[in-house]
C-alpha cells in the first residue's frame, strides 16, 4: 500500500477496508494517442501560426488578426500545453481499491471523487504494457476512448469510462479487484 492511503481516508465510510491505493506514473508523458495528436497539434499550430504573421505584418484589417488568437491559443495548448495539464491532472490523481469499491480521487479546480462498486462492476479491461504499467478500464471502452484517453483536453474525461492510468504493476493491481470482487460475491 502507497503512502496514498492519507488523501483517500476521509472518502472510506464506516468499516471499509482499504485493499490498495497508488497514483498515475508521474511528469510528462507521451502516450499512444500522440501518434496522431502531436502531428495534428504541429499542424494546426503551424498554421494558425502563419496565419496570425501574415496577417500581423502584411496590414490586413484587425478583424483577422482578432480571428486568428483563439487558433493561436489552441494551437499553443494542444503543442505543448495539454502535456503539462495532464501532468498536472495525473500529480491530483489518486487511486483506491476497497473491499467495497473502486475510488478515483481528482480534479482540477474541484475534488472530484467516483466511486464504482465492487459488485456493479460488470465489466473492466486491462491494458499492460511491456514495463508491467497499465491502465485498467471500468465499463465500456469505445474506439473514441483510445482518441481522447490522456490528452488533457478540456472535458475528454467526462465522455470516458473511469479508469486508473498509468499505473505501475497493473496486474497486481487488477488481481486486487477481481479477488475483492470474489470476496463480495461469497
Amino acid at each position: 500500500m502507497g503512502n496514498y492511503e492519507s488523501e483517500l481516508r476521509p472518502e472510506l465510510g464506516r468499516g471499509e477496508r482499504l485493499l490498495w491505493s497508488g497514483m498515475p506514473r508521474q511528469g510528462l508523458r507521451l502516450r499512444q494517442t500522440d501518434i496522431f495528436m502531436v502531428p495534428f497539434s504541429l499542424f494546426w499550430g503551424g498554421f494558425a501560426f502563419f496565419w496570425e504573421g501574415s496577417v500581423t505584418t502584411k496590414g490586413a484589417p484587425f478583424f483577422f488578426t482578432l480571428w486568428g488568437i483563439p487558433f493561436v491559443l489552441v494551437g499553443i495548448y494542444i503543442i505543448a500545453g495539454r502535456f503539462f495539464v495532464d501532468s498536472y491532472l495525473r500529480a491530483r490523481t489518486f487511486y483506491g481499491v476497497t473491499d467495497q469499491r473502486v475510488i478515483i480521487l481528482g480534479g482540477l479546480m474541484n475534488r472530484e471523487v467516483k466511486s464504482i462498486s465492487l459488485e456493479g462492476l460488470n465489466e473492466m479491461s486491462l491494458v499492460e504494457r511491456s514495463d508491467r504499467s497499465g491502465s485498467i478500464t471500468f465499463g465500456p471502452t469505445s474506439p473514441m476512448s483510445t482518441v481522447w484517453a490522456g490528452t488533457a483536453w478540456p472535458g475528454a474525461g467526462k465522455k470516458l469510462s473511469p479508469a486508473f492510468d498509468l499505473v505501475e504493476d497493473v496486474r497486481r493491481v487488477y488481481n486486487i479487484i477481481r479477488d475483492a470482487q470474489k470476496a463480495k460475491q461469497r
